[in-house]
């Protein structure tokens, strides 16, 4: 207000609430207003675009139909449920049905931002190597379209855009991991890029296609969308498409390849669901949505993640020894769920461990388990060829044996000397310099085995190869002169 009238803008909790109420309020009026707009385009008017609703499709209570899934007629379904890759699914007895009939085309998407996928997304990757274990079709979507638009699944700010050239590169480097897991061929396995059809898809079809069929208001249900808002953080207009895109690329994928499930992680459901509504109204496809649980490690962590950052699936960026190492370093909580999601162990094995381990006391068999997960799961991604090396390097290392340190991490110095205080932050032992003093402070760093006991202490490397240790389970070799 202007004048004498005009007041300050209250700052308490409540009146910020009651804004951001308001907010939002307005922001569904505007949605409502353009999508009645797109609906006109699309020849219908503007009451019937805002009144026209999609059959809804609820989330199905994992807790009601986990014994519908274990007593299922496809012994694909039984054993997804059985090592604890069931969250939802749109159609649990129609999936069973389809399972059984013959063999379903399933997609699952990862967009390409990063050069290489991380341990997060290997649950997804277990699962489909299980289909086709169970005779049915992997079809692995890479999202050259959708990354250029960002999911805001979970995020609370608006992901960096990238150009094509590193979304191609990025491209490349995640492709090369399916291979270890997954046999492609056509009559086995297919990859494809949304870019095929999203980057010519023209904007005026998209509307017609997609924008009659779906809501403003179910799309502002979604779980990636109201937490967005309820956060008061932006959401962008790019962003807020991306479920629309996702939704597509299952209507495609239905079209181009008789795809008839899409597979995903729980943050997805949202997405996946659009998808299924949209190929159900455009084409009468039968088509299920089927999602795994985001995981957490047993103290709360989310799984892929350390202190030191991702762990990534390509040698390149992580070791073998470190990616070995991630998973032998597992919570005694962990092993046996672990050892049913990433591993192909057979489950009755896998019970009878769980049986042996709750009568056992003392560390020794806990850790003869995490040892075999972390063979197990390294076999997996690098081969069997590795594990010996990795085996002499852990011995030497933890129980003070003569080995070859070879296959530790290197981090190059081109300088005769460093710090151990910058050397802590080269390996990604420590994320700042405070960070990596405190380390020394309080007796975590050792250079040689020998403990650091000088935050100013400098290691000589003129040619030479020294073993960096931060605690007992994290080491790398500072190469110095070139080498």
């Amino acid at each position: 207000e202007r004048g004498p009238k005009r007041r300050e803008l209250c700052e308490c909790v409540g009146c910020r609430r009651v804004a951001a109420a308001q907010i939002e309020q307005l922001m569904r009026s505007a949605l409502v207003l353009m999508y009645a707009c797109l609906g006109r385009v699309a020849g219908l008017t503007a009451r019937a675009a805002v009144r026209r609703r999609p059959h809804v499709l609820r989330a199905v209570a994992t807790d009601a139909d986990m014994d519908k899934a274990l007593q299922a007629k496809s012994p694909f379904l039984r054993e997804f449920a059985s090592r604890g890759y069931l969250a939802q699914c749109t159609d649990i007895e129609g999936l069973d049905e389809k399972l059984t009939e013959g063999r379903v085309s399933a997609y699952l998407g990862f967009d390409a931002t990063a050069d290489s996928l991380h341990v997060g997304s290997l649950l997804q990757i277990m699962i489909l190597r299980l289909l086709q274990k169970h005779g049915h079709r992997p079809v692995v979507l890479v999202g050259g379209g959708t990354t250029k638009v960002g999911d805001p699944s979970g995020k609370d700010e608006s992901r960096q855009l990238l150009d094509e050239a590193t979304i191609q590169s990025n491209i490349d480097g995640i492709s090369s991991v399916f291979d270890k897991f997954i046999e492609f061929g056509t009559d086995k396995a297919i990859l494809v890029n949304n870019a095929d059809w999203l980057d010519s898809l023209g904007y005026v079809e998209f509307l017609r296609t997609v924008g009659a069929q779906v809501t403003v208001n179910r799309m502002l249900s979604f779980e990636s969308v109201k937490q967005r808002l309820g956060r008061e953080q932006p959401l962008s207009f790019l962003e807020f498409n991306y479920m629309l895109l996702q939704a597509y690329d299952f209507l495609e994928l239905y079209r181009r390849e008789g795809v008839e499930l899409q597979l995903g992680g729980s943050d997805q459901w949202g997405n996946i669901v659009s998808g299924v509504e949209l190929t159900r109204r455009v084409e009468q496809g039968k088509v299920i949505g089927l999602t795994a649980p985001l995981l957490q490690t047993a103290d709360g962590r989310k799984m892929g993640k350390t202190a030191a950052g991702a762990v990534w699936l390509s040698p390149e960026k992580l070791s073998p020894f470190d990616y070995w190492q991630f998973w032998r370093n597992s919570a005694d909580a962990d092993v046996i769920r672990f050892m049913k999601l990433f591993t192909e162990l057979e489950l009755s094995e896998i019970e009878e461990m769980a049986g042996q381990l709750a009568t056992e006391t003392g560390p020794t068999f806990v850790n003869a388990l995490k040892r075999r997960l972390a063979d197990e799961c390294t076999t997996l991604l690098h081969g069997a060829d590795c594990l010996p090396a990795i085996h002499e390097t852990a011995d030497s290392l933890f129980k003070n044996k003569g080995g070859n340190l070879a296959d530790l991490p290197r981090v190059e110095v081109a300088e005769a000397s460093i710090s151990v205080v910058d050397a802590l932050i080269a390996a990604e032992f420590a994320k700042s310099k405070g960070e990596a003093k405190r380390l020394i402070k309080g007796g975590g760093a050792r250079v040689d085995g020998v403990k650091v006991e000088d935050v100013e202490q400098e290691v000589a490397l003129a040619g030479a190869e020294v073993k960096l240790s931060s605690g007992k389970k994290k080491h790398a070799l500072l190469v110095g002169g070139g080498k």
